[in-house]
Protein backbone atom coordinates (compact mmCIF):
# COMPACT_ATOMS: atom_id res chain seq x y z
CA UNK A 1 0.00 0.00 0.00
CA UNK A 2 1.44 3.37 -0.96
CA UNK A 3 1.52 6.35 1.33
CA UNK A 4 0.45 9.72 0.02
CA UNK A 5 1.57 13.30 0.53
CA UNK A 6 -1.20 15.84 0.62
CA UNK A 7 -0.95 18.70 -1.86
CA UNK A 8 0.11 20.97 1.04
CA UNK A 9 3.19 20.75 1.49
CA UNK A 10 16.20 11.24 35.11
CA UNK A 11 15.65 10.28 38.32
CA UNK A 12 15.11 6.76 37.06
CA UNK A 13 18.34 4.75 36.87
CA UNK A 14 19.37 3.71 33.39
CA UNK A 15 22.25 1.91 31.72
CA UNK A 16 25.66 3.42 31.22
CA UNK A 17 25.86 4.63 27.64
CA UNK A 18 29.21 4.35 25.95
CA UNK A 19 30.24 3.95 22.35
CA UNK A 20 28.64 0.51 22.52
CA UNK A 21 25.19 1.76 23.59
CA UNK A 22 22.12 -0.38 22.79
CA UNK A 23 21.95 -1.62 19.22
CA UNK A 24 25.67 -1.81 18.56
CA UNK A 25 27.60 0.28 16.05
CA UNK A 26 25.90 0.87 12.73
CA UNK A 27 27.34 4.31 11.99
CA UNK A 28 30.20 5.32 9.73
CA UNK A 29 31.95 7.71 12.11
CA UNK A 30 33.25 7.81 15.66
CA UNK A 31 31.66 11.24 16.11
CA UNK A 32 28.20 9.75 15.56
CA UNK A 33 28.88 7.07 18.18
CA UNK A 34 30.10 9.63 20.70
CA UNK A 35 27.14 11.88 20.08
CA UNK A 36 24.72 8.96 20.27
CA UNK A 37 26.13 7.90 23.64
CA UNK A 38 25.81 11.43 25.03
CA UNK A 39 22.21 11.80 23.80
CA UNK A 40 21.24 8.41 25.23
CA UNK A 41 22.77 9.21 28.61
CA UNK A 42 21.03 12.57 28.82
CA UNK A 43 17.53 11.47 27.85
CA UNK A 44 17.61 8.26 29.87
CA UNK A 45 18.92 9.73 33.10
CA UNK A 46 18.69 13.51 33.21
CA UNK A 47 15.64 14.39 31.13
CA UNK A 48 13.36 11.33 31.36
CA UNK A 49 11.00 12.73 33.99
CA UNK A 50 10.80 16.15 32.33
CA UNK A 51 10.16 14.53 28.94
CA UNK A 52 7.33 12.40 30.33
CA UNK A 53 5.73 15.55 31.74
CA UNK A 54 6.22 17.56 28.55
CA UNK A 55 4.50 14.90 26.43
CA UNK A 56 1.56 14.52 28.80
CA UNK A 57 -1.28 16.90 29.65
CA UNK A 58 0.21 17.79 33.04
CA UNK A 59 0.62 21.51 33.88
CA UNK A 60 3.94 22.96 32.72
CA UNK A 61 5.63 26.36 32.60
CA UNK A 62 4.84 28.88 29.86
CA UNK A 63 8.06 28.05 28.02
CA UNK A 64 7.43 24.32 28.11
CA UNK A 65 3.81 24.87 27.15
CA UNK A 66 4.97 26.57 23.95
CA UNK A 67 7.33 23.68 23.23
CA UNK A 68 4.50 21.22 23.83
CA UNK A 69 2.22 23.14 21.47
CA UNK A 70 4.95 23.29 18.83
CA UNK A 71 5.63 19.57 19.06
CA UNK A 72 1.91 18.82 18.79
CA UNK A 73 1.72 20.98 15.66
CA UNK A 74 4.77 19.26 14.18
CA UNK A 75 3.33 15.83 14.92
CA UNK A 76 0.09 16.75 13.16
CA UNK A 77 2.11 18.12 10.23
CA UNK A 78 3.90 14.79 9.79
CA UNK A 79 0.64 12.86 10.16
CA UNK A 80 -0.96 15.12 7.55
CA UNK A 81 1.70 13.97 5.08
CA UNK A 82 0.76 10.31 5.51
CA UNK A 83 -2.27 8.44 4.30
CA UNK A 84 -4.89 8.18 7.09
CA UNK A 85 -5.37 4.48 6.26
CA UNK A 86 -2.09 2.72 7.07
CA UNK A 87 -3.20 -0.90 7.13
CA UNK A 88 -0.45 -2.98 5.54
CA UNK A 89 2.15 -0.21 5.96
CA UNK A 90 5.27 -0.82 8.06
CA UNK A 91 6.66 2.32 9.71
CA UNK A 92 9.83 3.00 11.69
CA UNK A 93 9.47 5.68 14.37
CA UNK A 94 13.14 6.57 14.81
CA UNK A 95 13.59 8.28 18.17
CA UNK A 96 10.10 7.56 19.51
CA UNK A 97 10.53 9.12 22.95
CA UNK A 98 7.35 8.58 24.97
CA UNK A 99 5.51 7.11 21.98
CA UNK A 100 2.91 9.77 21.11
CA UNK A 101 3.53 9.69 17.35
CA UNK A 102 3.89 5.90 17.31
CA UNK A 103 0.48 5.56 18.98
CA UNK A 104 -1.11 7.87 16.40
CA UNK A 105 0.37 5.80 13.57
CA UNK A 106 -0.76 2.52 15.11
CA UNK A 107 -4.29 3.88 15.47
CA UNK A 108 -4.30 4.35 11.69
CA UNK A 109 -3.54 0.67 11.26
CA UNK A 110 0.22 0.81 10.68
CA UNK A 111 2.64 -1.86 11.81
CA UNK A 112 4.94 0.33 13.89
CA UNK A 113 8.45 -0.38 15.12
CA UNK A 114 9.33 2.41 17.56
CA UNK A 115 12.89 2.74 18.80
CA UNK A 116 14.69 5.11 21.14
CA UNK A 117 18.07 5.26 22.84
CA UNK A 118 16.44 5.64 26.28
CA UNK A 119 15.13 2.42 27.87
CA UNK A 120 13.34 4.57 30.45
CA UNK A 121 11.34 6.47 27.83
CA UNK A 122 10.66 3.28 25.85
CA UNK A 123 9.24 1.61 28.97
CA UNK A 124 6.95 4.60 29.52
CA UNK A 125 5.90 4.57 25.84
CA UNK A 126 5.07 0.87 26.06
CA UNK A 127 2.86 1.50 29.10
CA UNK A 128 1.04 4.30 27.26
CA UNK A 129 0.42 2.15 24.20
CA UNK A 130 -0.92 -0.70 26.31
CA UNK A 131 -3.26 1.75 28.08
CA UNK A 132 -4.46 2.96 24.66
CA UNK A 133 -5.03 -0.59 23.46
CA UNK A 134 -2.69 -0.43 20.46
CA UNK A 135 0.08 -2.86 19.52
CA UNK A 136 3.52 -1.39 18.83
CA UNK A 137 6.89 -3.10 18.66
CA UNK A 138 8.95 -0.92 21.00
CA UNK A 139 12.73 -1.29 21.03
CA UNK A 140 15.57 0.34 22.93
CA UNK A 141 18.61 0.86 20.75
CA UNK A 142 20.04 2.48 17.64
CA UNK A 143 17.68 3.57 14.87
CA UNK A 144 20.32 2.52 12.33
CA UNK A 145 20.30 -1.14 13.39
CA UNK A 146 19.79 -3.27 10.22
CA UNK A 147 18.16 -5.96 12.36
CA UNK A 148 15.05 -3.78 12.53
CA UNK A 149 14.30 -4.80 8.95
CA UNK A 150 12.76 -2.87 6.08
CA UNK A 151 9.96 -0.31 6.14
CA UNK A 152 7.63 1.59 3.86
CA UNK A 153 8.08 4.83 5.81
CA UNK A 154 10.54 6.20 8.35
CA UNK A 155 9.62 9.11 10.63
CA UNK A 156 12.27 10.88 12.72
CA UNK A 157 10.63 13.72 14.62
CA UNK A 158 13.15 15.87 16.49
CA UNK A 159 15.53 12.93 16.89
CA UNK A 160 18.25 13.86 14.37
CA UNK A 161 18.37 17.52 15.45
CA UNK A 162 21.18 16.83 17.92
CA UNK A 163 23.59 15.60 15.22
CA UNK A 164 25.90 17.63 13.01
CA UNK A 165 24.65 17.92 9.40
CA UNK A 166 27.20 15.43 8.07
CA UNK A 167 26.18 12.90 10.74
CA UNK A 168 22.50 13.49 9.98
CA UNK A 169 23.09 12.89 6.27
CA UNK A 170 25.14 9.76 7.00
CA UNK A 171 22.32 8.44 9.20
CA UNK A 172 19.77 8.97 6.43
CA UNK A 173 22.12 7.30 3.95
CA UNK A 174 22.39 4.29 6.26
CA UNK A 175 18.61 4.08 6.59
CA UNK A 176 17.72 4.73 2.94
CA UNK A 177 18.36 1.20 1.57
CA UNK A 178 15.81 -0.16 4.06
CA UNK A 179 13.06 2.44 3.47
CA UNK A 180 10.90 1.75 0.43
CA UNK A 181 8.90 4.94 -0.02
CA UNK A 182 9.33 7.90 2.26
CA UNK A 183 11.46 9.42 5.02
CA UNK A 184 9.94 12.24 7.08
CA UNK A 185 12.45 14.10 9.24
CA UNK A 186 12.69 17.35 11.16
CA UNK A 187 15.65 19.71 11.39
CA UNK A 188 16.36 22.82 13.43
CA UNK A 189 16.31 25.66 10.86
CA UNK A 190 19.46 27.75 10.89
CA UNK A 191 18.95 31.25 12.27
CA UNK A 192 21.51 33.74 13.66
CA UNK A 193 20.12 33.30 17.19
CA UNK A 194 20.13 29.50 17.16
CA UNK A 195 23.60 29.42 15.60
CA UNK A 196 24.90 31.74 18.33
CA UNK A 197 23.32 29.62 21.06
CA UNK A 198 24.87 26.48 19.54
CA UNK A 199 28.31 28.13 19.50
CA UNK A 200 28.05 29.41 23.08
CA UNK A 201 26.87 26.01 24.27
CA UNK A 202 30.11 24.46 23.06
CA UNK A 203 32.03 26.67 25.49
CA UNK A 204 30.60 24.93 28.56
CA UNK A 205 31.79 21.56 29.92
CA UNK A 206 29.79 18.71 28.42
CA UNK A 207 28.65 17.37 31.76
CA UNK A 208 27.03 20.73 32.53
CA UNK A 209 24.79 20.95 29.49
CA UNK A 210 22.19 19.07 27.52
CA UNK A 211 22.94 17.82 23.99
CA UNK A 212 22.67 20.94 21.86
CA UNK A 213 20.30 21.32 18.95
CA UNK A 214 22.37 21.69 15.79
CA UNK A 215 20.99 24.25 13.30
CA UNK A 216 21.04 23.40 9.60
CA UNK A 217 19.84 25.44 6.65
CA UNK A 218 17.51 24.00 4.03
CA UNK A 219 20.20 24.68 1.42
CA UNK A 220 22.85 22.75 3.35
CA UNK A 221 20.43 19.89 3.92
CA UNK A 222 19.61 19.77 0.22
CA UNK A 223 23.31 19.91 -0.73
CA UNK A 224 24.03 17.01 1.63
CA UNK A 225 21.27 15.06 -0.05
CA UNK A 226 22.61 15.79 -3.53
CA UNK A 227 26.23 14.94 -2.69
CA UNK A 228 25.58 11.63 -0.94
CA UNK A 229 25.55 8.70 -3.42
CA UNK A 230 23.39 6.52 -1.18
CA UNK A 231 20.68 9.20 -1.37
CA UNK A 232 20.80 9.68 -5.15
CA UNK A 233 17.27 8.39 -5.64
CA UNK A 234 15.81 10.46 -2.83
CA UNK A 235 14.34 13.93 -3.36
CA UNK A 236 12.81 16.61 -1.16
CA UNK A 237 9.09 16.80 -1.95
CA UNK A 238 7.81 18.91 0.93
CA UNK A 239 8.87 21.24 3.74
CA UNK A 240 6.96 22.93 6.52
CA UNK A 241 8.26 25.33 9.19
CA UNK A 242 6.62 25.13 12.62
CA UNK A 243 7.11 28.03 15.04
CA UNK A 244 5.34 28.13 18.38
CA UNK A 245 6.97 30.22 21.08
CA UNK A 246 10.22 28.52 22.05
CA UNK A 247 9.72 25.71 19.53
CA UNK A 248 11.10 26.10 16.02
CA UNK A 249 11.55 23.13 13.70
CA UNK A 250 11.24 22.32 10.00
CA UNK A 251 9.64 19.17 8.65
CA UNK A 252 11.15 17.71 5.48
CA UNK A 253 9.59 14.99 3.36
CA UNK A 254 11.92 12.81 1.28
CA UNK A 255 10.54 10.55 -1.44
CA UNK A 256 12.22 7.56 -3.05
CA UNK A 257 12.11 8.61 -6.70
CA UNK A 258 13.48 5.35 -8.06
CA UNK A 259 10.58 3.45 -6.54
CA UNK A 260 8.07 5.89 -7.99
CA UNK A 261 9.67 5.56 -11.44
CA UNK A 262 9.64 1.77 -11.23
CA UNK A 263 5.94 1.76 -10.37
CA UNK A 264 4.95 4.21 -13.05
CA UNK A 265 2.13 6.74 -12.69
CA UNK A 266 -0.32 6.15 -9.87
CA UNK A 267 -3.98 5.76 -10.60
Amino acid sequence: MATQLTPEISSTPGPSFGVTSPGGSHATSASYLERRAWIGEYFDRTAAVAWKTLTSDAPVSRIRASVRAGRDQMRHTLLHWINPDLHGVRILDAGCGTGTLAIDLARRGAEVVAIDLSPTLVAHARERAEAEGVEIDFRSGDMLDPALGTFDVMVAMDSLIHYEPREMTAALAALAPRIRERMLVTVAPKTPLLSAMHFVGKLFPRQDRAPSIVPVSERDFRNGLLTTPALDSWGMVGTRLVERGFYRSMAIALQNGSLAAARGPRA
